[in-house]
């Protein structure tokens, strides 16, 4: 049977064509979402699924060795193949963190580590998809110049390449001063127009949303719900990786919260085709300096109270107006799900705790190890629970944090595992007194 997509208002049920230049409803101002034919996916049976999907992995064949187009059925199926822009993003290491679980009281802890793709974050699994379709409405005749985001540094990163390899103008707001260097350099590289606005986050998404109005100009940011399509295959790869188990768990950290809605969509679609039989539990983690989410939860999802986000360490959810919040409270609803949040010097030394175990983590992943330990000081996560902790980013973006770390110099952070480089004159008896001082022989 042919498969086939298409947008879907979460509020009124309009739908619409995938390949129309439309974020919200037209009707009731409602994100969008896309859906599937699900009569079409169930003509194949739950162990099917899993073969075609296990005969992918990193395939040769173009595009499915990729860990988002091996799953190209659920995910965006009318795409013709020449038009999709893949850097065989996905098929991130699953990593047994068995060292830090026997620390933390949790042994079967594992951390998807997201991070080691093409751009160094998540976001290259949602990119592929949008430039992907931006792709064939262009040769469909779709008058798109350009491509636009606003960004915290890795949405701009992902955007810049997956447009440079399609040849297509990536525009990119970024808020003065508020991204790492090596976050930075990336569109710059890749030949973006890259604005550096005097503003925060939500300041260049209010903007850029504006600037997307223009039709020619295409929103790459995750309100965009083909990002989403992307983005939903984390779930279902971290299922396939544990050999088709479903953890008790899954902690992540929340920003504009487009992931968690992402992650959602992608184990609810498991579940309905049959491929798992029951859902995991979702954490959401949020900085303490950048909290509307958590706020929310503890008024019982009453609304959305936009905050003006504090300076945090993790400065990709630095945002106190998240655009996909109605979507990711729906997500939290149906997988009995919870929001916590951490300071900074919580996040910090979560971080360098996972470091000293042969993690390298972004401080993003913190604030998600950071929740992970309190929700088991609160003795809400057990320990005969299998618990899944997914990071976004890649540490090496976020070297200067470390470097801050390490040298005591992030102010009100007690760097409870700091391990500074030590000065020495260049003699073997300097080498072997401090090795003795530090009674490693």
């Amino acid at each position: 049977m042919p498969y086939t997509c298409w947008y879907e208002c979460i509020r009124c049920a309009r739908t619409y064509s995938i390949y129309e230049v439309i974020y919200r409803c037209e009707d009731c101002g409602g994100l969008l979402e896309v859906e599937h034919d699900q009569d079409a996916l169930s003509a194949h049976s739950t162990d099917e699924w899993k073969m075609l999907f296990d005969s992918r992995v990193r395939a040769k064949q173009h595009p499915f060795g990729s860990g988002v187009w091996g799953k190209k059925e659920w995910v965006c199926p009318q795409l013709s193949n020449e038009n999709i822009v893949s850097m065989y993003e996905g098929h991130t290491n699953l990593f047994n963190a068995q060292n830090l679980g026997a620390q933390l009281g949790v042994p079967d802890l594992w951390v998807k580590l997201c991070g080691n793709s093409h751009t160094g974050s998540f976001k290259d699994l949602g990119m592929t998809v949008l430039v992907s379709t931006v792709q064939q409405m262009r040769q469909q005749g779709v008058d798109i110049k350009a491509i636009a985001c606003a960004s915290t540094g890795d949405t701009s990163a992902a955007l810049s390449a997956y447009a440079a390899a399609a040849k297509i103008p990536a525009v990119i707001l970024l808020p003065k001063d508020k991204v790492s260097t090596a976050q930075l350099i990336q569109p710059i590289a890749n030949g973006a127009l890259v604005l550096f606005l005097d503003t925060d986050f939500d300041g260049c998404m209010a903007i850029v949303q504006s600037l997307t109005q223009v039709p020619n100009i295409y929103l790459a940011n995750s309100m965009n719900s083909l990002r989403i399509e992307g983005q939903k295959t984390v779930g279902i790869e971290i299922i396939q990786q544990l050999d088709w188990t479903v953890p008790d768990w899954i902690i992540l950290p929340a920003g504009n919260l487009g992931n968690v809605s992402a992650l959602g969509k992608g184990l609810l679609m498991m579940h309905n085709l049959g491929l798992i039989d029951r859902l995991p539990r979702i954490a959401c983690a949020q900085a303490q300096n950048a909290n509307p989410l958590y706020l929310s939860y503890q008024r019982g999802f009453d609304d959305l109270q936009p905050v003006t986000a504090r300076k945090t360490l993790a400065s990709a959810i630095q945002i106190g107006n998240p655009v996909s919040y109605e979507r990711a409270v729906r997500i939290l609803k149906s997988f009995d799900g919870v929001v916590e949040q951490v300071s900074e010097e919580t996040l910090a030394n979560a971080a360098a705790r996972a470091d000293r175990t042969g993690l390298y983590c972004c401080p993003h992943t913190g604030v998600a190890l950071g929740a992970l330990i309190k929700l088991i000081e609160q003795k809400v996560i057990h320990q005969d629970e299998r618990v899944v902790v997914i990071s976004t980013a890649h540490g090496l973006k976020f070297s200067g944090f470390k470097v801050d770390y390490h040298h005591q110099r992030i102010p009100q952070v007690d760097s409870q595992f700091a391990n500074p480089p030590i000065e020495l004159e260049a003699s073997l008896s300097a080498v072997q007194d401090a090795i003795q001082a530090h009674h490693l022989i």
